[in-house]
């Protein structure tokens, strides 16, 4: 790397295409296999009622947004430790740590917007009699897309910060499962979360995924939705959508912050 010659635009450019040429090298295409099977595992289990009544759209929607979250989190979360010792050494004589994080960012989007369309043709494909049939302001595969995107791409910014803080990629994948476990158990799907656990729950990908999907879906207009309460995070306006998806984008960007954060130490571990 040309070190204190390079300016910020530059290092962030040579670093992308080292991120090409890893995907290239390392048969990277294998995680778009991977993200296939693991939604075509998701759409087998999904009921026929999944998008036609409200407990079965909710269920369904979960499982859809928990196989993104498993597929972007990953995606990332041994990038950052793996290179650690070449980070370091760069970082010595003049590395940007912000063109590192934000060159990786910009690639795993790239990664992201590849496998969420994956999910996408697959979950229409597989729904193809009970699809959603109007979306909130867009064609509903369209915003079920962007959705998917989003809560990957944001969960792949999880697992960057994740690998930015730990040393090692036994860490990394020793603490990858406790990651999940939150944000499946905290998504407010499975338990009804009051107090202190709710304000944890207001923090995850998974609960503002799961409403993203939901408004889509029109959830809340389903003729079964009284027996479980409306949920006014998933109604489905044109502005309760996009606020969830700014929401997703938010976790993405706060998430590659405190990656620059927590790799600014990397010369003292």
């Amino acid at each position: 790397m040309a070190g204190e010659r390079a300016g910020f635009a530059q290092q962030t450019r040579v670093c992308f295409d080292r991120c090409v040429r890893g995907f290239r090298n390392d048969r990277g295409w294998k995680t778009f296999i991977s993200a296939a099977l693991i939604t075509f595992l998701v759409g087998l289990v999904m009921s026929e009622d999944t998008f036609a009544n409200y407990g079965d759209t909710k269920n369904g929607s979960f499982a859809l947004v928990s196989a993104c979250i498993w597929i972007g989190i990953f995606n990332s979360i041994r990038t950052v430790c793996r290179e650690r010792d070449i980070v370091r050494r760069e970082y010595r004589t003049g590395l940007n740590l912000r063109s590192y994080i934000v060159a990786h960012w910009l690639y795993e989007a790239c990664l992201c917007a590849a496998e969420a369309l994956i999910v996408t043709v697959i979950t229409r494909i597989m729904c193809f009699d009970h699809f959603i049939e109007e979306g909130v302001f867009l064609p509903p595969v369209l915003e079920v897309y962007v959705t998917f995107f989003l809560v990957t791409f944001s969960a792949d910014a999880l697992g960057l910060l994740v690998s930015s803080i730990v040393s090692s990629e036994n860490t990394a994948m020793t603490v990858m499962p406790f990651v999940l476990i939150v944000q499946l158990v905290m998504s407010g799907a499975i338990f009804e979360l009051e107090g202190f656990l709710k304000a944890i729950s207001s923090v995850t990908i998974s609960r503002w995924g799961l409403a993203a999907v939901c408004a889509s879906a029109h959830a809340n207009e389903m003729f079964d939705s009284y027996i479980y309460g409306r949920v006014e995070e998933q109604a489905s306006t044109i502005g309760n959508l996009i606020a969830l998806w700014l929401t997703l984008l938010g976790f993405a960007v706060i998430y590659a912050v405190l990656s620059i954060v927590a790799l600014s130490f990397v010369d003292e571990r």
